[in-house]
């Protein structure tokens, strides 16, 4: 409630003042607002007043077609609608000389206060225009996180442009599609590896005038492309009054921001954000898990062409005046773990990968401990998962020995992981084993679960410290609803969401978007989940992904993936098959080592090979393991199997066959998208003649293959 009052009196304030004013007022000899020397006056830039085009429809598909908000007539729903530049403006009055953006530049943290953001992303916005960056039309980033994608995000919103990010996964066909698709009249690249892709398919992007490289110099002078700083430097000329009248042009119901789905069942679909869409989903999720202003600091790492990343990183952290600390590029391939001890981070989001490969690296170190140390962390852990129940159900005693356990043990960990400033662990973007979660809880680290999607601008379920269950994503997003469409005898129906978090439509695909809205204007996730009588809502499945077997019975893939892996520890990925056959199957990868570019090697990781060892096996690769058919491991395996299709519901739910791929999934290998969730329809393609094998009439009742 304070933050919000104390919101309002900020925007009273503000609603008479120009930009000029508000940065004046902490230091404008230090770093001026305009940029040049030019003595146009400013048009007085507000952030109080609501900005909103006149609209009937709730959705649109036409990029400068803005639409009608889903406004509540009470509680946060009612709050009123604010372009991303008036929520910038009232950090910036408040908490001008508080650190923003924090990145490592030759080894040393380099900062930009939120007033030198803020110039820089003017200066920026003033450089697009000066080369032609017409509204709506697109600034594609392509790039790993750093200030510069910030800037350039921002400064693309300021000058009417839609801000655009592009997987750094991307071939050069797909950005070209992306960048095509947006009209991209711009786009911003990391390096030389990104810039030669986009040279290669830049004779097909008509719209395109201009690339600005922000990392290093350029290897070659090409006509229209620009280093960072000779694109910062290019606006110096245009006057504020010019960039002041288009951002004060600007309307909360309009587009400004495009998330483009990962692909995985035909073409990225550009999910249109509003201003509104953003300002009200950052101030909703930051409200419900209670953020302080100025007091958060978070790791940037995942991709910020993701709406999760971008929302958690950028937008949330923007609202709450909180610091982004920027990861390395190689964050995913180790090291990540030294920037958060570096860090320490007030919150963290990490896909279930990342909670994997750490509970993976933790189990790692342990197995080469000491007896006594074993028998300690065994002990501590059998205390903090007891702990860590209590505290889930409300109740606030702890165990006998709880604070020697935490002195011994709890505390340690966090600090090792660089989580012990941390209130909140997070996770989202795909499906997480209870496995992986009680092995935190063991260690006193409460994962909270997240449920959104891109067209809910990230968002719209939320477990945090008041209100969680494990293996729940929460409860719905403060001043949103949910309902679940023609729920079965169990309560499981479609999961359907409604609030401002909702998305404007699919950029140029009316027929797209009417099949995720329906004509009330309820969104269609897709997903499917039921509650319990406290609310919580669980995910149980995605309807495009049920297996509907040839005996018509609807198996969602997930649980029995999870339990297997749970069975199992050597398993790294495992995915379900047998849609319209009359048996289930299931592919199977081992863990392995990853090497310096991400991608899996051959190597078995250390806990894999003691594993194998335990069972009288010598072995330290997959193919290994393959080749011989090692008699000891299939067994292991094809027990966890068994112990799986025991708790099966029916005959149709056991698996029956499986087999050991030669390579673990990868997002380089295209099995994984950017978050490392499962593309099915490419591992089903890549797969198809493992697959094929199962259902070989000549083929006995079990075999692996």
């Amino acid at each position: 409630a304070f933050v919000i009052i104390f919101s309002f009196v900020v925007i009273l304030r503000l609603c008479t003042m120009s930009a000029d004013e508000c940065i004046s007022q902490s230091d404008s000899k230090e770093i001026p607002v305009s940029g040049n020397d030019s003595n146009d006056p400013a048009i007085p830039l507000t952030t109080g007043v609501v900005r909103l085009a006149p609209a009937q429809d709730l959705w649109s598909t036409v990029r400068n077609k803005p639409v009608k908000l889903r406004m509540e007539t009470s509680g946060l729903g009612s709050e009123p609608p604010m372009t991303i530049h008036q929520m910038f403006l009232a950090t910036v009055q408040k908490y001008g000389d508080y650190p923003a953006l924090r990145g490592k530049k030759d080894g040393t943290w380099v900062t930009l206060t939120y007033k030198e953001y803020y110039q820089h992303a003017r200066a920026a916005a003033k450089s697009f225009l000066k080369l032609g960056l017409e509204r709506f039309h697109g600034v594609g980033i392509l790039g790993f996180n750093s200030p510069e994608w910030f800037i350039a995000d921002v400064g693309c919103i300021l000058a009417g442009g839609l801000a655009t990010g592009i997987y750094t996964t991307n071939s050069p066909e797909a950005c070209q599609y992306v960048a095509d698709n947006c009209e991209a009249n711009v786009l911003v690249v990391e390096n030389n590896k990104q810039l030669i892709k986009i040279l290669q398919v830049r004779d097909q992007l008509p719209h395109l005038k201009a690339i600005v490289q922000y990392k290093g110099e350029l290897e070659q002078t090409l006509p229209n492309v620009y280093t960072w700083a000779e694109f910062m430097k290019l606006g110096e000329g245009v006057p504020d009054a010019e960039l002041d009248a288009l951002i004060d042009s600007q309307k909360a119901n309009e587009c400004c921001t495009l998330i483009y789905t990962s692909g995985t069942t035909g073409n990225p679909k550009g999910v249109m954000l509003s201003h509104d869409n953003i300002t009200w989903t950052a101030t909703a999720a930051g409200l419900m898990t209670s953020l302080k202003m100025s007091e958060e600091e978070i790791v940037s790492y995942l991709p910020l062409s993701h709406v999760a990343a971008q929302v958690q990183d950028m937008w949330i952290c923007m609202r709450f005046a909180a610091i982004t600390n920027f990861a390395e590029p190689d964050a995913l391939k180790g090291s990540l773990a030294n920037t958060l001890r570096e860090v320490r981070p007030t919150s963290f989001l990490g896909v279930p990968r990342v909670w994997e490969k750490m509970q993976e690296a933790m189990k790692s170190v342990g197995a080469k401990s000491s007896v006594m140390k074993k028998k300690i962390a065994d002990w501590a852990k059998g205390i903090g998962l007891q702990a860590s129940y209590n505290a889930m159900n409300g109740d606030s005693s702890v165990p006998w020995g709880f604070t020697l356990a935490n002195a011994l043990v709890f505390k340690n960990v966090r600090k090792a992981l660089g989580l012990d400033r941390c209130r909140a662990c997070y996770t989202g973007a795909a499906p997480i084993t209870k496995d992986t979660l009680e092995y935190f809880m063991s260690l006193y680290i409460t994962i909270f679960e997240l449920y959104g999607m891109s067209e809910s601008t990230g968002p719209h379920a939320i477990s945090w410290a008041e209100g969680y269950r494990i293996m729940s994503c929460g409860k719905v997003l403060t001043g949103c609803k949910t309902k679940l469409d023609k729920p079965d005898t169990d309560g499981n129906g479609e999961i359907c969401f409604w609030g401002r978090n909702v998305f404007m439509g699919y950029l140029n695909m009316p027929d797209k978007t009417e099949e995720a809205l329906d004509a009330e204007g309820w969104l269609h996730s897709g997903d499917l989940g039921k509650h319990d009588e406290d609310d919580f809502l669980y995910i149980t499945g995605r309807i495009k992904e049920l297996i509907i077997t040839a005996g018509g019975e609807n198996i969602p893939p997930v649980p029995t993936e999870d339990a297997l892996k749970e069975e199992v520890s050597i398993i790294s990925n495992a995915m379900l098959v047998g849609d319209k056959k009359k048996f289930l199957s299931m592919l199977l990868t081992l863990k392995c080592n990853i090497d310096d570019n991400g991608d899996p090697t051959d190597e078995l990781t250390p806990l894999v090979v003691e594993f194998c060892r335990q069972h009288g096996v010598i072995a330290s690769k997959v193919s290994e393991i393959i080749n011989k058919k090692e008699p000891a491991i299939y067994k292991v395996i094809q027990e966890g199997i068994d112990r799986v299709n025991a708790k099966a519901t029916s005959n149709a739910q056991r698996v029956q066959k499986w087999t050991i791929l030669p390579q673990d999934f990868s997002i380089s290998g295209g099995e994984l998208g950017p978050t490392m969730k499962l593309k099915r329809p490419v591992v089903s393609k890549m797969y198809q003649e493992d697959i094929n094998k199962f259902y070989e009439t000549q083929a006995r009742n079990f075999i692996p293959s």
